[in-house]
């Protein structure tokens, strides 16, 4: 006998559904506070079709997608619970409408971080990440890049040692290292 569409499922059912150990759906409960079980006496749980969907989803991105699990975390962080549901449902526009999305802000960061490059004044607004390991690193007394001796004194004076132009020079290759690791963040 099958159940309807809208019937409640067991985790055995879901995970034979998914062709997943249950230990898992178990697991992504501990990391995606998105998927909440009803759970009957004795911690039964019972998924809802929305759970199913969204654990279809969430499968999807990682195994299909080649997402990791922060990665989907993110991703439902940024678009939201039923985007993941519509991918679990069948509804790939979603997913390539992310990637547009995607694709779209990396071109804006490169634009930024080449038009940064040019202009030293507005780098310090484009990248404060390259900013915040430079000020990390002359924090913890290493210089720029960790290359100082050490202590405060060769922190200031690595500072100073930097020409304007040579500063510009190592924000691009920051910009451009970011880039890569952005990059090769999303290939996997």
């Amino acid at each position: 006998m099958d159940k309807g569409p809208d019937a409640f499922r067991t985790i055995s059912e879901v995970a034979d559904d998914l062709d997943l150990p249950q230990h898992v759906l178990r697991f992504w409960e501990t990391r995606f506070n998105q998927i909440k079980p009803l759970k009957r006496g004795g911690g039964r749980r019972y998924y809802r079709p929305t759970d199913v969907d969204l654990l279809k989803g969430i499968r999807h991105l990682l195994y299909e997608e080649g997402y990791t699990i922060k990665g989907v975390q993110k991703i439902l962080r940024q678009n939201g619970i039923q985007f993941a549901i519509a991918i679990g449902g069948g509804d790939m526009s979603a997913l390539e409408e992310m990637s547009r999305r995607t694709s779209a802000a990396a071109q804006k960061k490169t634009v930024e971080a080449s038009s940064a490059a040019t202009n030293p004044q507005e780098s310090a607004s484009v990248a404060p990440e390259a900013d915040m390991l430079v000020g990390e690193s002359k924090a913890k007394g290493k210089g720029l890049f960790g290359l100082g001796k050490g202590g405060s004194d060769s922190a200031d004076k690595a500072g100073e040692d930097i020409s304007r132009d040579n500063r510009t020079l190592l924000q691009e290759a920051l910009f451009d290292l970011l880039e890569c690791k952005r990059l090769l963040d999303q290939a996997r």
